[in-house]
């Protein structure tokens, strides 16, 4: 029987140093984008540009490709390599228009029955004023609810920096996986450092608290698989990593093909379902609170009234077979 550690200063200065550290190499400058990686894997990528509606946003990009001759779909985030690149990108965050072109390509794929592959790699969406009049929020709760009910398999992978709802509106997936030195929250260290601590000086304390690595989002249920890099990192040979992209890619879809679309859904939901689950603990023998909620109060008032009640979903389509209502859902 094994025991499990105790956590030590030290043990806990060792974690906050691992997970700053894998921070850092998502970060770096010369870590190998989606578009690197992609003429690496694939074959017959065509860029598809705009969301017919307002404008082409360049920090995400997507079009279908060949994996081994067979169609696939493409979309994910695009930082730039140096100070004019990441200016043009906007540094990899995505506005409002850059979220509906992932929708419309994502729509096409589901329509043609090519699997969708994302790329993931962005400190998170845009949050200047710009994007937030535009719909910000809507675009990003907009693409969530169409992947979760797309009709092919949905593929994930995490290449750098997964930040927030910007990752999670083209991050929702049958299967997510994620690069060694990848990270994965729902904020950055430093802004969480800024709210928990209000200074960023906390960032390191924060990048361990938040389980943010690979590693933890893998024992968190968030990430399905790690991806193992090359040497210190996928920057030091963008070649070896883009194969074993590839070959997980393969691997993963091939399990993907073997489930009919029914099971397909159902497992989808079910993931996302499982996520954030907990146990809850007390007395088995909580009273229920005394005093009635405001609606149950309201309506004794209006039915004292004589104000009718309002009719019930099973009063105006009742099921056509009572043995079905007694046993079903």
């Amino acid at each position: 029987m094994t025991e499990t550690p105790v956590a030590t200063p030290a043990r806990d200065a060792e974690a906050i140093e691992a997970a700053w550290h894998s921070v850092q190499v998502a970060r770096h400058p010369q870590r190998p984008r989606m578009l690197d990686l992609v003429p690496l894997i694939f074959e017959d990528f065509m860029e598809l540009h705009g969301d017919r509606a307002f404008g082409d946003d360049p920090a995400i990009v997507g079009g279908p490709a060949l994996l081994d001759g067979r169609a696939v779909m493409l979309v994910g985030h695009q930082k730039g390599t140096d100070t004019d690149s990441n200016i043009r990108r906007n540094f990899g965050s995505p506005h409002p228009e850059g979220f509906r072109k992932a929708q419309r390509l994502m729509q096409l794929a589901d329509k043609l029955g090519m699997p969708i592959i994302t790329f993931l790699d962005t400190a998170g969406a845009f949050p200047g004023p710009a994007a937030e009049e535009r719909g910000q929020a809507e675009a990003i709760a907009s693409s969530v609810k169409l992947m979760t009910g797309l009709q092919v398999p949905i593929v994930v992978i995490v290449l750098g920096e997964g930040g927030s709802g910007g990752a999670l509106a083209i991050g929702v997936g049958d299967v997510v996986l994620a690069l060694e030195n990848a990270v994965y929250s729902v904020i950055s260290p430093e802004g969480a450092s800024s709210i928990l601590w209000r200074s960023r000086d906390e960032a390191r304390t924060a990048a361990a608290a938040m389980r943010m690595t690979a590693a933890d989002q893998v024992d968190l249920g968030i990430v399905d698989e790690v991806i193992a890099e090359p040497g210190e990192g996928a920057h030091t040979d963008p070649a070896a990593t883009a194969r074993t992209i590839a070959g997980a890619l393969r691997t993963t879809l091939r399990a993907l093909a073997a489930r009919d679309t029914t099971d397909l859904l159902a497992t989808r939901y079910a993931r996302l379902r499982g996520m954030g689950a907990f146990l809850e603990t007390g007395a088995s023998g909580a009273r229920a609170p005394e005093a009635p909620s405001l609606r149950h109060r309201i309506g004794r008032i209006l039915r004292l009234q004589g104000v009718p009640r309002r009719p019930r979903w099973s009063d105006v389509w009742p099921s056509g077979d009572d043995d079905e209502t007694e046993g079903g859902a």
